[in-house]
């Protein structure tokens, strides 16, 4: 279920930046949770929400960066603004490749803030869409046999060599027992030809 409440998950070890924070936020129409501690967060979160996370760099324990490698490990919906007190340059080029939104040094602007969030929760709906379609098309593959998968592989591994006669060939088994399971893998696979066959792996690689 798509949630489109823009929700933001404050995690900072420093309470009295929780409380500001919450009760800016709050009054800017969002739903805010906040958190002590990176581990806190990850005990709470179920992985599929679309949010932006404001995430305090440098905190005792797990630290901002390890959180942020966490679930760029997984395939959460959450878009990640730093905030951090003495972040420098290092940290703030790690979090930018790790694709965080931004990494700003407080004290800032809470209008920054606002404008990065709300960036952040676009690109979280839009991270929570690929994400729902990956899973909808690995769904697909995985109705497969273990003999239409080797079929699948070599139509992708060899596309000039993809005639019934050259997979069975390949395969040890008839050309007509291969066009019974073309005819599967097509239908399971919700496709119609080896270029759509194609797309649809290109879109999960790039997942």
């Amino acid at each position: 279920m798509t949630d489109t409440m823009p929700v933001v998950y404050v995690v900072d070890d420093d309470q009295d930046i929780r409380t500001s924070l919450a009760r800016a936020l709050g009054q800017r129409g969002f739903e805010v949770e906040t958190f002590a501690s990176a581990t806190a967060f990850l005990d709470a979160y179920d992985g599929e929400r679309a949010a932006c996370l404001v995430l305090d760099y440098g905190m005792p324990g797990m630290t901002g960066l390890e959180l942020q490698a966490v679930l760029n490990g997984t395939d959460s919906p959450l878009a990640v603004v730093f905030i951090t007190g003495h972040g420098g340059v290092p940290e703030s080029v790690q979090a930018m490749k790790g694709g965080a939104v931004d990494f700003l040094e407080k004290p800032f602007r809470q209008s920054v803030l606002i404008e990065r969030i709300e960036t952040g929760f676009a690109l979280a709906l839009d991270k929570q869409a690929a994400a729902q379609t990956r899973r909808a098309l690995q769904a697909r593959f995985d109705r497969l046999t273990a003999r239409e998968e080797e079929i699948v592989a070599r139509m992708l591994e060899n596309p000039a060599e993809v005639s019934s006669k050259e997979i069975g060939n390949y395969l040890g088994i008839s050309p007509r027992t291969v066009d019974h399971h073309r005819a599967r893998i097509l239908e399971k696979l919700e496709v119609r030809s080896l270029i759509e066959l194609s797309d649809m792996v290109a879109k999960l690689k790039r997942g």
